[in-house]
Formats: C-alpha cells, sequence, structure tokens
C-alpha cells in the first residue's frame, strides 16, 4: 500500500507516467494545486509550498527506491512543487497562470546557474525537489517583474 500510495503521489497521479513530456504533464497538475493554494492569505500559501515540498522530497526519495532510478522522469511531484513556488505573490488570473507555466518549464528545462548544481549536489530527494523551488524562484522573479511592467 505504502509503495502505490508513493507511485500515485511521486508520478502526480499518473501525469508523469505521459509518454510525452511528463513534467509539463507534471506541471499542469500543478495548476489545480495553485488553484487552491492561491486562496490562502500569503503566510499561510508559504506555509503550504514549504509543507507540500518537504512532502516532496519525502516521496521523490521513496519513489527513487521504489524505481531504483535516480531522478526518474516519471517523479513530477517536484514540478508541482516548484509550480506553487514560480505562483507565489500572483493573483490567480489565466495570463498570470499561462506566463507562470511558461517561465517555470523554460527554468527548469534550461536550468541555468545554480539550478542545475542543485540537481547534481544534493541528495535523494532534495535533489529532485531543489533543482524545481530553485527554478521556480527564478520564474516567480520574472513573473513578478512581467506583472509589474507589462502584465
Amino acid at each position: 500500500m505504502h509503495d502505490r500510495l508513493i507511485r500515485i503521489a511521486a508520478t502526480g497521479l499518473g501525469s508523469g507516467l505521459s509518454p510525452f513530456a511528463p513534467g509539463t504533464a507534471g506541471t499542469l497538475v500543478g495548476i489545480p494545486v495553485y488553484m487552491v493554494f492561491s486562496r490562502f492569505p500569503w503566510p499561510l500559501y508559504l506555509l503550504s509550498v514549504v509543507a507540500f515540498s518537504l512532502f516532496a522530497v519525502y516521496v521523490s526519495q521513496e519513489a527513487e527506491k521504489i524505481y531504483n532510478e535516480k531522478d526518474p522522469g516519471r517523479i513530477v511531484i517536484d514540478e508541482i512543487a516548484g509550480f506553487q513556488v514560480t505562483m507565489f505573490l500572483v493573483a490567480p488570473t489565466a495570463w498570470h497562470i499561462f506566463w507562470g507555466f511558461i517561465l517555470f518549464r523554460v527554468f527548469d528545462i534550461i536550468k541555468p546557474f545554480p539550478i542545475r548544481l542543485c540537481e547534481r549536489s544534493l541528495p535523494g530527494g532534495y535533489g529532485v525537489v531543489g533543482d524545481d523551488i530553485a527554478a521556480g524562484m527564478y520564474g516567480n522573479i520574472v513573473l513578478l517583474l512581467l506583472i509589474g511592467f507589462i502584465l
């Protein structure tokens, strides 16, 4: 039962099993999670994202053991957590969600410094989730600048 629940959570309710772009599919699952979190006052949103991210670390670490593989692509709970970071302090409008999604995916894919370093140097679930949290921070900064000056 434990392994089954870990697989369900790690794969973002199965979205990570997508044969094409599982990380993108997993990030899409992050949108309804964001819609729930976005209703919270910002301190509770932040606390929820931290708690979810720690849960993602645990799930990712356990999933690596189950799959006997380091950071397999089917683990997408890290993308769900990273997207929540991108959307921190952002109003839930269609444009904001669209641009937050695009920015998060770009930073998660290209992994500018020090994102790749987080992925490589942090152990277990921390490495799986750490690079997505860092990508989420980059996405959040750029998104907030876009909202402030353009959107």
